[in-house]
C-alpha cells in the first residue's frame, strides 16, 4: 500500500495519542475509527431489523457461514471461518440446534469433533435473514458504482488477511 506521500513503502509508527488528546486526528486514525463504528452500527441495524423475525446478525454470520462451508465442516472450522473462539461458537450452536435450525453429526474419523449441517429449517430461516438484509444492503450501498465496491472490497481484504496474520513485526 503508498504511503501518504505516493511512495511504496512502510508507514512510520509513531504514538498518535497526543495528537488525538488534543482533538486532532489523522486519516489512518479516522479510518480505524470508521470501520469500528460503521461495523458496530451496521450490526445494531442489522438486529434491530431481524428481532421482529426472531433472529440476528451473530445467527446469520453462523448459519452463513455453516451453509458456505464444505458439507459437514468440522466445528472448529466454523469457529475459524467466523474469527471466533471455540466455545463462543458452541454457545451459538446450542441455541440453533434447540430452534432446530443447525445439527450437529458426530465425526466417524474423530469423537471430540462434531460435523455441522444446516437444517431445512435453517436454510429457510436463513433465506429470511438474507431477504431482510439484501433490502437493507441495497439502500447502504445505493449510489455507488460496482467499481466503487470492488476497491473497497480490495481494500477490506487486505486489511483482512493482513489482521490474520498477526501483524508480525517487521523487523522480526
Amino acid at each position: 500500500m503508498a504511503s501518504r506521500g505516493g511512495t511504496k513503502g512502510r508507514r512510520s509508527v509513531k504514538s498518535s495519542f497526543t495528537l488525538y488528546r488534543e482533538g486532532r486526528s489523522t486519516p489512518e486514525i479516522r479510518l480505524t475509527v470508521n470501520m469500528v463504528l460503521t461495523a458496530r452500527r451496521w450490526r445494531s441495524l442489522l438486529d434491530d431489523k431481524l428481532r421482529p423475525i426472531e433472529q440476528s446478525s451473530a445467527r446469520m454470520e453462523a448459519m452463513a457461514a455453516i451453509l458456505n462451508s464444505p458439507p459437514l465442516s468440522p466445528q472448529v472450522e466454523i469457529a475459524r471461518r467466523l474469527r471466533i473462539e471455540g466455545p463462543t461458537l458452541t454457545r451459538m450452536l446450542d441455541v440453533l440446534e434447540k430452534d432446530s435450525l443447525v445439527e450437529r453429526l458426530p465425526d466417524p474419523n474423530d469423537r471430540r469433533t462434531n460435523q455441522l449441517r444446516l437444517t431445512d429449517g435453517g436454510e429457510g430461516a436463513l433465506a429470511e435473514i438474507f431477504a431482510v438484509t439484501d433490502a437493507m444492503r441495497a439502500r447502504l450501498l445505493d449510489g455507488f458504482t460496482d467499481e466503487q465496491i470492488q476497491l473497497i472490497n480490495t481494500f477490506l481484504e487486505e486489511l483482512l488477511r493482513r489482521l490474520d496474520t498477526g501483524l508480525p513485526d517487521p523487523d522480526e
